[in-house]
C-alpha cells in the first residue's frame, strides 16, 4: 500500500469515527433535541437570557418539519457542490483545450511515441 492510501484510509477512518462517535457515546442522551444546529441552540441561548427578545428577522420559509429541514439544507449543499465541480472542471477543460491547441501535450499525457512529454529519443 502506497504512503497516499495510507494517509487517505486512515483520514477516512478518521471522518468516521467523528461522524459515529457521538452517536455511540450517547453524547446527546437526555436533551430535547440532541444534535440541534447552533441557529436552535442560541436562539434557545438567548429566550433563556432575555425572555421578551423579538427577533429582528423572521423566515421567508418555515418547513413543515425538521426531515424536511434537513432535506432542502442537503439540497442547498449538493447543489453548491455541484456548481463548484462544474466551474473546476470547466477551467481544467479550458486549460487543457488551450495547451492542446498550442500545440503542447496536456500534463500526464504520453506523446504518440510512448515517451513522456519532453522525453524524446
Amino acid at each position: 500500500m502506497s504512503r497516499n492510501a495510507k494517509i487517505n484510509a486512515l483520514l477516512l477512518l478518521l471522518v468516521a469515527a467523528l461522524a459515529v462517535l457521538p452517536v455511540a457515546l450517547g453524547m446527546g442522551d437526555g436533551k430535547e433535541e440532541p444534535f440541534a444546529g447552533a441557529d436552535s441552540q442560541a436562539e434557545s441561548a438567548i429566550t433563556e437570557i432575555r425572555p421578551d427578545y423579538k427577533p429582528w428577522f423572521s423566515p421567508l420559509y418555515e418547513p413543515p418539519s425538521a426531515e424536511v429541514e434537513s432535506a432542502l439544507f442537503a439540497l442547498q449543499a449538493a447543489l453548491g457542490a455541484g456548481v463548484l465541480a462544474y466551474y473546476f472542471g470547466l477551467r481544467k477543460g479550458r486549460r487543457q483545450g488551450l495547451a492542446q491547441s498550442q500545440g503542447e501535450p496536456s500534463p500526464g499525457r504520453r506523446s504518440p511515441g510512448g515517451q513522456p512529454p519532453g522525453e524524446q529519443s
